[in-house]
């Protein structure tokens, strides 16, 4: 990327984006007094859909595609990216977005259901590797640090939230697979040399080439595993049935978003299974209305709403069924409704932090039947939800912390699986065959199966472990590996990791425990007071980073998130975006933005200490200490975003922020002209908080015109992210 600027801040979705409009003037501002450069990128669903096709727009419409200039730089030295959470899409969100974007005059093609053309299979394909998680596999070339910032975590003890109570006799349980899925399938082996394989289906009818090469290094960890589509149905159904007898809500938990072809398969199971005699009486004529499962019970409704008979039917088979866990009581949506509604990182800890209570359409909580198909990790949750049974509700004000060391690198694991993964189209046997002839792998599967491979590199595996060794030497935590010796990749990794492990001569200061004895460990550990390093893989990293952060801070957004990409550059994410999209819909009806920023205060820190040690800046290393002591006079002081309109939100806190910083720079005596700099900067902001905090509190009330949900206008949205004029004046 030609002339990289100093700092590249990703240009995203939903709140983090609408935060970004307020609070990136600020940091443009104050970084140039380093001489830092501060751009964005853009890596929004939107932008990524134009990038897509140059050819249907105008020369100014057209977009540069900022993700692949970015894949390139994250392999450089020269990387030090700041990211914010992006939409992994579902086919919903793909089809609002280009509605969006076809309405504000963008001549891109419509997404096709069922293309014909080659024009349309072309579409297709192009959008299809928009889908679901197709950020971060390119940007995360290197592995994970994930923590709570010290001053976030003191924050929370001092201030704890609230934890809803658990009682012994909670009915609410985890429902998992007992066999036929991916857990119980698997098989795994390490290459000895780089090699190609290609995937294909052996039937009755010859040969079908489902993959023809995947390439991989040498010591490249390989899987392949199957669900069965007759177990998932058989599974699916006992448990709707058991949820019924025990009077308790049914509710699925899945990651339709970044297992963007498994889970919406497996979603669509749940929606045709919980609608059985539905489909078996109406199945021909929702076929023809184009009514796929997959994509969730409110695109059925709206294919279905003018044949009264269907509608009839459905309402009669849903008051037949368990009563479902309800995103939105009010509006009667349920959990089956959309596949990326419900994701079971953000729902399962939230869930729990309740008290194993979850929202039913007669708008009272209720005890919940957690459905987590695959039970490869669905361990967790049940052990977590034992756990608060048997010792009631974790104290914030107490609990020490779970920091994770996650495996992700080079699209490591079930997370990089999207290519490889294939919904089988006849009974057959399904093989993994090297470029020397040897069967890798071989499952005998059947038609409607979901079969995959994932795989992870040696280099990361080996820079996994050694990042894990620098953080408990760093921490003198105790250090547990998430792996399960019964499991097949797990055992692979457990041989890669030990043989490191004891050549550092540090095998003493670690442990390898399964993710079920893990959970009850790191419980148990933090519930004393006391800290630990969860070291796990990619799926795992993704989880616990939600699971413990919502449990030890109320949220997962304030996590101070590393990646050290494995040649030297840096890549610093800002927290998780699950609840964007509610924060948007408020934004919107009614000017409030409730997204805390705490996580891109935190990851700014961090970026520009970063860029001091590598460019020698010691202004900007100043910069960011001065940010980590506007980020604790945030906590400290109470300024972070209220959930209630006609309170401080977003922009209050960024004024704040800002007059911390300023404050903290001016103060400081490392560089007296600096401090002579911000020292004036500080005392105006001071001044003027009367008529700034007055014209912020001004603007909320209204609704909020940005131009878009997915798209929006850049004038419009400064004009609502940035309504005070005393502020702007200040800053520029």
């Amino acid at each position: 990327m030609a002339n990289t600027p100093d700092i590249i801040y990703t240009k995203v979705d939903e709140a983090p984006e609408l935060a970004s409009a307020s609070l990136l003037p600020i940091i443009r501002r104050f970084a140039a007094a380093a001489g830092v450069s501060v751009e964005t990128r853009d890596i929004s669903l939107a932008g990524r859909i134009l990038a897509a096709f140059p050819e249907h727009l105008s020369e100014a419409q057209r977009v540069s595609d900022d993700l692949a200039a970015l894949g390139e730089l994250v392999k450089t030295p020269q990387a030090n990216i700041i990211k914010l959470p992006n939409i992994s899409a579902s086919v919903p969100q793909l089809v609002a977005a280009i509605r969006e974007l076809q309405g504000q005059g963008h001549a891109i093609p419509d997404y096709p259901e069922t293309p014909a053309s080659e024009a349309g299979k072309e579409a297709r394909a192009r959008y299809d590797a928009l889908k679901g998680s197709a950020v971060n596999p390119v940007l995360r070339e290197g592995n994970s640090d994930r923590r709570a910032a010290s001053a976030v975590k003191k924050y929370a003890q001092a201030n704890p939230h609230s934890m809803g109570d658990w009682s012994a006799d909670s009915k609410t349980r985890v429902a998992a697979m007992t066999g036929g899925d991916f857990y119980s399938n698997e098989r795994s082996a390490t290459l000895d040399r780089a090699a190609t394989a290609k995937i294909v289906l052996e039937t009755a009818g010859g040969e079908i080439v489902l993959k023809d090469a995947v390439s991989y290094p040498a010591g490249t960890v390989v899987d392949a595993t199957y669900m069965s589509a007759e177990a998932l149905d058989a599974f699916f159904l006992e448990e709707i049935e058991r949820t019924k007898s025990e009077d308790t809500l049914f509710s699925l938990h899945l990651k339709a978003t970044m297992m963007k072809v498994s889970d919406p398969i497996i979603f669509g199971h749940a929606v045709r299974i919980f609608l059985a005699p539905v489909f078996e009486q109406f199945g021909e004529d929702m076929a023809a209305l184009g009514v796929n499962p997959n994509s969730g019970l409110a695109d059925l409704l709206a294919r279905v709403k003018d044949r009264a008979d269907i509608i009839s039917a459905i309402d009669a088979c849903l008051a037949e069924r368990p009563p479902l866990y309800m995103v939105d009581s009010d509006k009667g949506i349920t959990n089956l409704h959309v596949p990326s509604d419900v994701i079971v990182d953000a729902s399962m800890p939230a869930l729990i932090r309740a008290g194993g209570k979850g929202w039913g359409p007669d708008g009272k909580a209720h005890d919940c039947v957690c459905v987590i198909p695959d039970s490869s990790y669905a361990p967790v949750y049940d052990e977590t939800i034992r756990f608060f049974k048997e010792n009631g509700k974790l104290n914030p004000a107490t609990a020490g912390t779970v920091q994770n060391i996650g495996l992700m690198a080079q699209k490591a694991e079930e997370y990089g699986s999207h290519p490889t993964t294939f919904e089988i189209p006849e009974e057959g046997t399904a093989r993994m065959i090297l470029d020397d002839g040897t069967v890798l792998h071989s499952h005998e599967v059947k038609k409607g199966d979901i079969w995959r491979s994932a795989s992870a590199r040696k280099a990361p595996i080996e820079d996994w472990v050694n990042l894990a060794i620098e953080r408990q030497k760093a921490t003198g935590f105790r250090a547990i590996f998430w792996l399960d010796a019964a499991r097949a990749h797990d055992a692979e990794l457990i041989a890669h990791v030990k043989p490191i492990l004891e050549a550092r001569g540090v095998a003493d200061k670690f442990e390898i425990m399964a993710p079920r004895e893990a959970t009850r460990a790191s419980l148990e550990t933090i519930t004393r007071g006391e800290n630990t390093i969860a070291i796990t893989g990619n799926v795992l990293r993704d989880y616990l980073t939600d699971l413990f952060p919502i449990l030890e801070l109320a949220t997962s957004a304030k996590m101070l998130s590393i990646v050290k990409l494995m040649n030297g550059g840096g890549l610093f994410e800002t927290g998780a975006g699950g609840s964007a999209p509610k924060h948007v819909q408020q934004l919107l009806a009614e000017n409030h933005l409730r997204w805390d920023s705490l996580g891109e205060f935190c990851a700014l820190g961090e970026s520009l200490k970063f860029l001091a040690d590598a460019t020698d800046n010691a202004r900007a290393r100043i910069l960011g200490e001065a940010v980590e002591a506007a980020t604790e006079g945030v906590l400290d002081n109470d300024r972070s975003p209220s959930r209630k309109v006609g309170e401080p939100d977003n922009r209050d806190s960024h004024y704040w922020f800002a007059r911390y910083w300023a404050e903290a720079l001016a103060a400081q005596g490392g560089d007296a002209a600096l401090a002579a700099e911000f020292a004036p900067l500080a005392r105006v902001l001071a001044e003027n908080e009367a008529a700034i905090v007055a014209e912020l509190a001004a603007a909320q009330g209204a609704p909020a015109d940005i131009g878009g949900y997915y798209h929006p206008d850049p004038v419009k949205l400064a004009a609502v992210m940035r309504p005070s004029a005393t502020l702007n004046g200040i800053i520029g």
